[in-house]
Order: C-alpha cells, then structure tokens, then sequence
C-alpha cells in the first residue's frame, strides 16, 4: 500500500526500521514531530508487512475521520475501500478494508467484546502522548491482550513528543523496553511572534474567557492577515469562545472564510474547514483538536490564544466542570508546528516570551484530574477493579478511584469488592457513562424505550440542542429538527442508545431494573411515587431521567419563586437570572458548576419536576430518620423525611423513647454547660467543699471543674437524668443533693467533720465558713465572738487553718489572719485604741484571750 504512495514525507526513511523493530520485537514506539506524516504513512507501511487488518486508535472522531480520509486521498480512492473509518455513530468499512481508523474508546469496546481481535494483526495507537482515559486504557489492554491471547500482534505506539521511554516501558513489559524509533523533524522553520495583550485581562479558570482577549485574539488574525500570506488557524479554548471570535471577525466574510472546527460540529462542517479554498483565504477557528494528528491544509500562519479547556472534578459535590487553563510548553510547540507543515510559517502567541517560561513543560493527563467512574467500570469489566495489573502510563488517583467505585456500587455496576455484576455489563454494553446508561436502563421501562434513549443522548452531548438551560426545551427543539445537522447527530446516536438496551435483543434477560433502594419503603417514597410508567409527560419523563443518573442533583427551591435551591447532595445552586427555570418548585439537575470560593453552583441545564418525580428518581436517597436530640436550646423529638439533604416531612415525634431523650438531655448539658441547672446556694456551697476537700486532702476526692462535672454526669445526676424529657427538668434538679453521689461511703460520713459548713465560735455562735477559695477557707467573724480563742481553728483534720476575717462591730473587716496569735499581740493593740472610742458599747478588753466573747452590745444606761 505504501508503495502506491508517492508522496515523500519525513517519517518515510524510518519506516523499513519501524516495521523491522515490529517483526522482531512484536512492539515499538515511533517518535515523529507533528507534520511528518507519521498518522498516514506508517499505518500504510505496516500494512504491507502484516497478515490482518491495521486498526489505528485516533483520541477524537475528526482525527479518525480526517486520518482515513487523507490516506484514501493519497491511495487515489474512497474513504471505505483498503482504508476505511469507524466512529460512534458513523462506520464506513468495506470487505477489502485493510487500515480501520477508530476512535480509542471504540478499540476499548472491541477489546472488551473479544480481547483477541480477530482478523486484526496490528494496533497503532496514536497521539498516545495526549494521555486521555480511553488512550490509557486502550494501550493497557492492547499489552495485556497481546501478552496473554495474541503473541503475534504487532503494537505500536506514536507520538509526537520525544518523552517515548515510559510507553516503551509499558509495550515491552518483562522483556524490556521497546523498540524507539525516531523521525527526524524536516518541518519547515516557523517564525514565532509574541503577542500579548495592550492591557492586562482575567486569569483563565472555570468561568468565561475574558472578552478583551478574545478582542486581541480578534485584533491579532487581522494583523496576521496583514503581514502573512496563506491560512490562518487559530486556537481557542472552546466552541464558546470560537463562535465569539467568529463574530468578531464576521465583517471578513467577503474575502476571507471563517470556519470552526471543533469536536461537536458535523461532519460535513469539519470536511468544510479542512478544505483548501481556491477563491479565498481561510481563517479556521479551531479547539485543540487541531493541534496533532489533524492536518489542516495551506496554514501557514498559526495564532495561538494559549488557552486549553481540561475536565476537573469535585470529589465533595460529584460535580464537574470545564476549567480554562494555561496550554503547556509541549502543547504550544505542537500548535506552533501546524504553521510549518507545507511551507515557512509563523505563529503569533498571544503572550509574552516570559510568561511561556513559566507554563507547565507538559499538559496535566486527564487521569489527574477527570470523572474516574466510565474508567473505574472499564477496569472491573476487564477483570482489574483497581488497575494495578495494567500498564497504564500512571495510576488512578486512589480518593477518586474510590469515589468512582463507590459511585458504581451504588449504581448496582459493581460488588463491594469492585467486581463487576451483570447488571454492571449492560451498563458498559450501553456505551455511555454509566450514570446515563442507568437512567437508560432504569427509565426506559418508566418512559419508555425511545423517550428514554432520547433524552439520553442528549445529556451525552447536551450542546446538540443549542443555547439554553432548559433540558426539555432542547429535547423539543431537537424533535423539531430546527436544526438539521444536530438532530442528524442525535437521532443516530439515539438509534445506537435503542439498540444497546437488552430488552431490543430477542432472548436477552431484561436488566433494565432500577438498583435497589437502600433503607428506602414504600412508606417513605410516598403514594404518588409508584411507577407510572409511559403516562408522564414529556417534562417529567426528562425529568425522571435526569434524576435516575444524578440523584444527588434534584434540588428544591428554597423559597417559593427563587431562584436559589438546594441539591440532594447538600450543595447550593442557583439558577441564571432571567432563566425560565426560576420559580420552578422542584429541578432536576443535568449539568451544573461550581467555581472555586463560589457559595453556590451554577446550573446550567436542567429540567422542572415535581415532588413525585424527585422521590422516584432519588429513592436511594430517600429515608426516614426518628430523630431525638438536643437542637437550639432544648430536645427536640421528630420524624424527618429526607431526599438526601432536602427536609420533605417534618413532624413532631409522638412517643419517643425515653433512653433516647435522656441521651438528648445529657448532650445539651454538655454542649449548653452547668448553667443550665439549678445551683442554689446550697448547691454552691456542696460544690465549694468537695472543691476545699480534693485540694487539701487529695485526688481520692472528687474533681468538681466544669469539664469534670460535665464528664461525669450520667454518674451524679442519674436518675434525674434518666427522667429528664426537656430542658426544664434540668432546672428542677437537686443539684445539692446529686453532688453527693460523688462521694463514696466514707468521704459522705466525713465530709461534714473534714469540711464543716460552719464552725463553733468562742460566743457560741455558728458561723458559715465560705469556701469560694479552695486553697483558703474564709470565716467572717464579729472580734468580741473571737475572745478566748488564743488560736484560728483548722480543718481537714487539722490540716488548713481557716482564714479569719475579723469585723468590727458594724461587720466591717478590720484584720484578716490565719495566724491569731499573732494578731493578739501585734495588730489587736492597734485596733482595739482606733476603735474603742468609736464602739463604746462594746467590750475591748486588754487581753482578749481570757476575756469573755459576746456578740452583744452592753445595753444603754437609762
């Protein structure tokens, strides 16, 4: 096949080493920059030496597509004879086929259905640097069929970035590494140019580029024009940002033609942008699907916006986004080479020469960072649940490899130990994520089979309906086929849906049962929630197939006629101001982001349902919680209906269980605090004496702090507790009494004589002693009760001397000591000449300690 090639491209001197590295080794990797003709001409080569079909993986469909077509063209033949296609949806192969070009995942469907592919002698997997999950998988298990079922089958590996030892690695396995060879780069030089913008714009990230670099975009093409001859190729982000630009640029449509080329467009309309025109000059506005293996004829000038869009995913929220980031150094260089592929070029970079020095050497592989759960029951399906038998160029990252399984033992996909189940096979034989196929499976027999498909394939690729956020408005507008080329698109990948559900094929078991309700009954999903099967309106159809794949998703409003709502799984969202979706009591959430420090996601497609709807499509989510505890400032007893974090039902609990309310009332007193009883002052003083007790006499006795007390409680307020139903009842406790069950039987019998509530006075009287001070008991005493006394009395047996406050007869302290003796011969003297004269009717003898206490005054003289 080759040698009906005339064409002389710079791969082609490496070819007879490429295909002798194949014979003898059975593997190889080919290193060959991009433009030198690696993607047609080696296929073609191989071809030649090798008994069978030569199927060669592309990452995207209008790689696959443009590949076959261009080594058909230079067969001098049509697409579908020795060289032929096959994408979803879209299959042009002839009995004289001999190069397939297919998508990756499609290889990865194959090689699941027969890992021994028969009929084919070699897999060329290309652009394998590009790291998407269907690469990776493809390569895994291509090496591990051929290692196990096909010795003979010859495995290439080609890319276009010189990092080759790792797939050499991975393709030779335990008989070392793989052959490399390599294509020395003949491109043509390329001029480069840096273009930033005049003015600073917003960093890229998960909202919208920022409109004043898609005007320099707009402004560079047009200097580009200017100052170079030949096309254009631009690259953008995305379709969004392509169509801005597009408008941007529509006042040169008269002499230049504008075209997108992007992965969601028709095929008709990618052919379009890969034709030269001989009239005019084009300006091709393309995503990075341009940037290796596609060849876009007569571009000699490249304009790069430095922009890459990349899948990122939520753990917390099962939430994923579309996040603009910075293209790397590698990808960059790519870009730039389109531009030398035919001739002299030049590239305009639309940054400075420092800011390319700082971006990252190689672009983030989609393992990293995307969706692992279509990944996660690829590996079950093959028999590997968590990858380590493979040779995949990197490894899942554990915390979202288990998200995903999680996610699939939910869905009934897979066993606790990431076996794959039955019902997980129809999922992977559906050929979608296996949250749609669920909703495929589970719905069709709810809304039925066609519906079900339908709405299916339209949240595989929402965009096919257009603009807007409404799910069910783009099902309609699709219906109508107001758009021809999209509804083309999706009438045949809902054709593909149809035949992929086990019911269409005669003798197959229906597997389209919805995965068991966890903790849910009949009871809890409420009597409107029965299957209605192909009765619901078209609405609630969409709905409910919306909910069956993202459960966590269904959101209620938050008020009545708002826009802001809560999602089953706990996560905020809100609506777009003007969107017809607002007001809407209940939606089903297709697609929705949240932008990092965000406080809510933004839901972009969606569709009303009512309650009925929610419950049936969240029934995993669905429970019923008898809950007891303690919530603001008292126990609360109710029975609560959840769907997930949505409150549906809540009530009042008529007979709660009493152990339950105690456990209630304990945790309120631990997280309210003590002040939540009754301390009375006889409590207080109880609490102050164990306090005086544990510091004088020792650990034996209790520990009375707050934290101690509060640990401790179910011990010494028991069976008050065990009563208590609500907050009150912790006020009508005898906190006093309850004290003392801290004490055993020999410190209760000891506790009045080691700390006395009061103490005999020489008077006669009884007086309190104050133990607010642990360390210093006090004992507040009128000087006259004092006579007689020659020493302050001690407690704890004998242990601690009180500390007397001695007060004058008004009650006023005039002297504080622990030492009496002391104060009778030093201070006493002092006080007794200052106030003998002011308290005349009052004894102030010479020598108190053999005078006679009183608490009386002497009586008046009449």
């Amino acid at each position: 096949m080759l040698s009906d090639v005339p064409l002389d491209l710079p791969v082609r001197p490496v070819l007879p080493a490429l295909v002798g590295a194949l014979r003898t080794a059975g593997t190889a990797v080919l290193v060959a920059p991009p433009g030198t003709g690696k993607t047609t001409l080696a296929p073609l080569a191989v071809a030649d030496e090798v008994g069978g079909r030569v199927v060669i993986a592309q990452p995207r469909r209008v790689a696959a597509r443009a590949a076959a077509r261009r080594m058909a063209t230079l067969l001098g033949e049509r697409v579908g004879g020795r060289v032929g296609y096959a994408v979803r949806g879209e299959r042009r192969i002839g009995p004289d086929t001999r190069v397939e070009v297919v998508t990756t995942g499609l290889l990865v469907r194959r090689l699941h259905h027969d890992p021994e592919l028969p009929g084919v002698g070699a897999v060329l997997l290309d652009e394998c640097h590009e790291r998407q999950l269907d690469a990776d998988l493809a390569l895994a298990f291509a090496v591990e069929a051929r290692g196990a079922l096909r010795p003979d089958l010859w495995l290439l590996a080609m890319s276009a970035t010189p990092q080759a030892d790792r797939f050499a690695a991975l393709l030779g396995g335990a008989a070392g590494p793989a052959p490399v060879v390599r294509a020395e780069a003949a491109l043509h030089p390329v001029t480069r140019i840096w273009t930033p913008p005049p003015r600073p714009v917003a960093a890229p990230g998960p909202g919208r580029v920022d409109p004043a670099l898609l005007d320099h975009v707009a402004a560079t093409v047009r200097r580009a024009l200017r100052e170079r001859d030949g096309d254009v190729l631009v690259f953008l982000p995305g379709a969004g940002e392509i169509g801005a630009v597009a408008g941007r640029l529509a006042d040169l449509s008269g002499a230049v033609a504008v075209l997108p080329l992007h992965g969601r467009l028709p095929g008709a309309a990618q052919d379009a942008a890969l034709r030269p025109q001989a009239d005019r000059r084009r300006v091709v506005l393309a995503t990075s699907v341009a940037e290796s293996s596609l060849t876009v004829p007569g571009v000699r000038v490249v304009v790069d916006a430095g922009l890459s869009r990349v899948a990122r995913t939520d753990l917390a929220r099962g939430l994923g986004a579309l996040v603009t980031v910075p293209v790397s150094r590698a990808a960059a260089t790519q870009r730039a080479g389109r531009a030398g592929r035919e001739a002299p070029g030049a590239v305009y970079r639309c940054w400075s020469e420092a800011t390319h020095a700082r971006l990252a050497p190689q672009p983030e592989p989609e393992i990293a960072t995307a969706d692992l759960t279509g990944f996660a029951l690829e590996l079950a399906a093959w028999g590997d649940p968590d990858g380590s038998g493979l040779a995949l160029p990197d490894p899942p990252p554990p915390a979202a490899l288990a998200v995903a399984r999680e996610t699939l033992t939910t869905l009934g996909a897979v066993d606790r130990d990431g076996r794959i189940t039955t019902r997980g096979r129809a999922v992977a034989a559906a050929g979608t994520h296996p949250r749609l196929a669920r909703a495929l499976l589970d719905g069709a027999r709810r809304v039925g089979a066609d519906r079900a498909a339908e709405v299916v394939a339209l949240l595989a690729e929402e965009t096919l309906g257009g603009a807007g956020d409404d799910l069910t408005a783009l099902w309609r507008r699709l219906r109508t086929a107001t758009d021809p080329a999209a509804t083309a698109r999706w009438r045949a990948e809902v054709r593909r849906l149809r035949a992929a559900l086990p019911t269409t094929r005669p003798g197959a078991r229906d597997l389209a049962v919805a995965a068991p309700a966890q903790g849910t009954d009949a009871a809890e999903r409420g009597p409107e929630a029965r299957d209605r099967g192909t009765d619901l309106p078209d609405d609630l159809a969409a709905g409910l197939l919306v909910g069956l794949a993202y459960p966590e998703r269904l959101a209620r409003a938050r008020r009545a006629g708002g826009s802001a709502y809560l999602m089953a799984g706990g996560t905020a969202a809100e609506v777009a101001a003007g969107s017809g979706l607002a007001g809407s009591a209940w939606l089903a959430v297709a697609v929705a982001d949240r932008s990092p420090g965000a406080p809510a996601a933004r839901v972009r497609l969606a569709t009303p349902v009512d309650e009925a709807t929610a419950r049936e499509a969240g029934g995993p989510l669905l429970r019923t919680d008898r809950e007891v505890g303690w919530s603001g400032d008292d126990v609360v007893a109710r029975e609560v209906v959840r769907l997930g974090a949505i409150v549906l039902v809540d009530r009042p609990l008529a007979a709660p269980d009493p152990a339950r309310l105690a456990e209630a009332v304990l945790a309120g007193l631990r997280r309210g605090g003590l002040e939540l009883l009754t301390w009375t002052p006889a409590a207080i003083a109880v609490r102050q004496r164990l306090a005086f007790c544990r510091q004088a006499l020792g650990d034996d006795w209790p520990d009375v702090a707050d934290p101690a007390l509060l640990d401790a409680a179910p011990t010494w307020l028991g069976p008050e507790l065990g009563r208590a139903r609500r907050r009150a009842d912790l006020a009508r406790i005898d906190v006093a009494a309850a004290l003392r069950r801290l004490l055993d039987w020999r410190q209760a019998a000891r506790l009045d004589e080691l700390a006395p509530e009061r103490l005999p006075v020489p008077s006669g009287s009884r007086v309190r002693v104050d133990y607010a001070d642990p360390a210093a008991p006090v004992l507040a005493v009128k000087l006259q009760e004092t006579f007689g006394w020659r020493d302050a009395p001690r407690i704890a047996d004998g242990r601690v001397p009180v500390l007397l406050h001695l007060l004058s007869p008004a009650g006023r302290p005039v002297a504080v000591t622990a030492d009496l003796a002391s104060f009778w011969r030093t201070g006493y003297p002092q006080v007794r000449a200052e106030l003998r004269g002011r308290y005349p009717r009052h004894p102030w003898p010479e020598d108190p300690t053999t005078a006679e206490p009183t608490r009386h005054a002497t009586p008046r003289r009449r």
